[in-house]
């Protein structure tokens, strides 16, 4: 069981004033925000959908109310200490809150992550893909539909193959791929390979190159990603141009592509501030396929609250 050694810090909310609240909807939008990351709103529609799946036999099941409230806290701190059944009575023990954490996370993926992040595959999203890149401060060439990236997360190291789970960095993690357009929406999560795998191996392995590979052999070769260095220049996949001389095109085109390409870098920053189970000071204690639903279910979460950050 993962115990936080430090208190769950809610430093812009007056602790005397959760307290003195029976229920968190009862806060102001701003106070349950900063408490769970999402508004009131949105948590209520989470927590509608979701509830056929959490909705438990025995009459003392949890709610999905208390369920979802308690994985949502779980994930924007990252420690079960002080938990949402400290604060309002609910009297939810830390294994209740962990129970909680995996039938809200297997809920997400089984039906809101599918529903929310979603790689371009029609040729109607690929134009309104395109077109948001069009429209970015910094816009890259016609064609493009999305920025890729991975970054290290920090879990546990498992009893399998532990020594394929530890990164350059020389700590246990999974190297999580993703693909966001300059708006931050999240196209494309891949968090299945462990932390030794680099970059372009993940990219060789994933589906969405599969798509883009599929689209550019069968005549749209005017569709690409943008990446760093870490890939693989490709038909359907736009990389630097190394030691490229200051002036020259070639080096106008460096310069265009990261700027780019600056939102994907700029969304793993957002994701592990938002959802601090996901900060390298946060240890995922989940196996690692466990660990990557959770990141699968802050992506979807991220999605869903994108247009409030």
């Amino acid at each position: 069981m993962h115990l936080c050694n430090e208190e769950v810090n809610v430093p812009t909310v007056d602790r005397r004033r959760l307290r003195e609240v029976d229920n968190p909807f009862d806060l102001t939008p701003l106070e349950f925000r900063k408490l769970y990351r999402l508004s009131p709103s949105l948590t209520e529609n989470i927590i509608s959908q979701l509830s056929g799946q959490l909705k438990g036999e025995r009459i003392t099941a949890l709610s999905a109310e208390k369920q979802v409230l308690a994985a949502l806290r779980f994930y924007a701190t990252g420690c079960y200490q002080r938990s949402v059944g400290e604060q309002w009575g609910i009297s939810m023990s830390q294994t209740s809150i962990s129970r909680s954490v995996h039938r809200v996370t297997d809920a997400i993926n089984n039906s809101l992550f599918s529903q929310h992040v979603k790689f371009p595959m029609t040729q109607t999203e690929r134009q309104a893909a395109e077109e948001i890149f069009a429209s970015a401060p910094a816009p890259f060439v016609p064609g493009t539909i999305g920025a890729i990236d991975s970054s290290h997360l920090s879990i546990l190291g498992p009893k399998d193959y532990e020594a394929s789970y530890v990164n350059h960095h020389g700590y246990h993690s999974i190297n999580v791929q993703m693909i966001c357009d300059p708006s931050l929406k999240i196209l494309n999560v891949n968090a299945k390979f462990p932390g030794a795998r680099h970059d372009s191996f993940i990219w060789s392995s994933s589906a969405a190159r599969r798509v883009m590979q599929r689209s550019y052999e069968s005549g749209n070769q005017n569709m690409f990603l943008i990446g760093d260095s870490g890939y693989p220049l490709e038909p359907w996949l736009m990389t630097p141009l190394p030691n490229q001389p200051e002036g020259t095109p070639k080096f106008r085109y460096n310069e265009a592509l990261c700027k780019a390409r600056n939102p994907v870098e700029r969304l793993f920053g957002v994701l592990k501030s938002t959802w601090r189970c996901l900060s390298r000071q946060r240890v995922l204690i989940y196996e690692p396929g466990f660990a990557g639903k959770i990141v699968n279910a802050c992506a979807a979460d991220r999605f869903r609250r994108k247009s409030c950050l």
